[in-house]
């Protein structure tokens, strides 16, 4: 199964010419999920190698604009290139996000009197009062459940904090585990951690010819974990003829941040092959970037190597940091500065550092153990 990561928005507050507002999807065979939904990212996703309609799951780390006011405008533009004489009924979209979506959701789409021809769930998150200062947390006036859904609406959950996980159980299948964890922003916030389930070792073909087994049904029966019984009456285990299973890949992408809650972002992000966390200013601004709620690239290095993550990929630059090749000789504020502070907080560990651009894809190889 191939797996890629997509950047459509790396820039914080706004969208500009030079970069959009925070979108990133991750790919698998058939399938993109989508991370923030800033102003602009149904453009965004025209301009890529994307298709819109291939969105299954929306994942929305907070409630600020730049993450969020892009989602009911992608909706119905999805819904307008769907063929409705199509005689497969459309999948539903799970969107999953903080407490407040679903109603933010509702409002848009009514009021603009909007209508899709496909089904849509969200999913919400219950936030802790830890995760963002008194101000920043919504009444329960304005985030309470009218009950009224939307015409193509179905019910959707609301996720508790796992206390024996420190995280939030989004989903689950023979594929992936998704989590949720808490981050500290001036509003509620929160990052995202995609791992894909382990997959079988190959079979060990020269020891089951040995044992005079040829190709066939019970190799397959043998990948699927079962034991078989041979006319001689042995039984074979699958653990005996299988070489070690093939980690699933593991990738964690953090919404906006000044740092991370508890014991869950640790531990969902081990060894994550990719770990994207904002970095919106250079470390000379940390007193400033920290105020706002944000990071800089030493702080998300710090992030990267408590998780142990093979690689950092950093995001959601302030816009005033143009990617690498509009920079001239003479500007302010050059962003290959970020990629240097957090190279320098990480040298000796082997974690690489890169910088993302809106449209950059990264490959997620199969890593096997030797």
């Amino acid at each position: 199964m191939t797996m890629d990561l997509t950047f459509l928005g790396t820039g914080s507050a706004y969208p500009s010419p030079h970069r959009g507002a925070s979108a990133v999807v991750l790919r698998t065979e058939g399938e993109c999920w989508l991370f923030d939904c800033g102003e602009g990212t149904q453009t965004q996703l025209m301009k890529s190698q994307l298709k819109a309609s291939r969105i299954t799951n929306v994942f929305i780390s907070h409630l600020h604009g730049d993450h969020l006011f892009g989602l009911p405008g992608l909706l119905c533009t999805v819904s307008l290139n769907l063929n409705p004489c199509s005689t497969q009924p459309p999948a539903c979209v799970n969107i999953y996000g903080p407490q407040g979506l679903r109603q933010f959701l509702r409002v848009a789409l009514e009021l603009t009197s909007s209508e899709l021809i496909f089904p849509y769930t969200v999913h919400e998150l219950e936030p802790t009062t830890d995760q963002s200062p008194p101000e920043g947390q919504l009444s329960p006036e304005v985030t309470a459940d009218s009950g009224r859904l939307h015409p193509q609406e179905r019910p959707g959950r609301m996720i508790a904090l796992d206390v024996s996980s420190d995280c939030y159980i989004l989903l689950e299948n023979k594929h992936f585990i998704v989590k949720a964890f808490r981050l500290f922003h001036r509003v509620p916030s929160f990052g995202f951690s995609v791992q894909e389930q382990d997959r079988p070792g190959r079979l060990k073909t020269e020891l089951l010819k040995e044992l005079g087994l040829k190709p066939g049904p019970l190799y397959g029966r043998l990948k699927a974990g079962e034991s078989v019984t041979l006319e001689s009456g042995q039984v074979v285990n699958p653990i005996e003829v299988m070489e070690e299973a093939i980690p699933g890949r593991k990738v964690c992408i953090l919404g906006d941040c000044s740092s991370i809650l508890g014991e869950g972002p640790l531990m969902a992000c081990h060894r994550a092959d990719i770990l994207v966390h904002e970095a919106t200013l250079s470390d000379e601004h940390r007193e400033k970037a920290v105020d706002h709620g944000h990071s800089t690239p030493s702080m998300a290095a710090a992030v990267a190597q408590a998780c142990c993550a093979r690689r950092l990929v950093l995001y959601h630059f302030s816009q005033r940091y143009k990617p690498a090749g509009l920079h001239k000789e003479g500007d302010d504020d050059d962003v290959l500065e970020l990629r240097r502070q957090a190279e320098k907080a990480l040298q000796g560990t082997g974690i690489e550092v890169s910088l993302a651009e809106d449209f950059l894809t990264i490959r997620i190889p199969i890593v096997r153990l030797h």
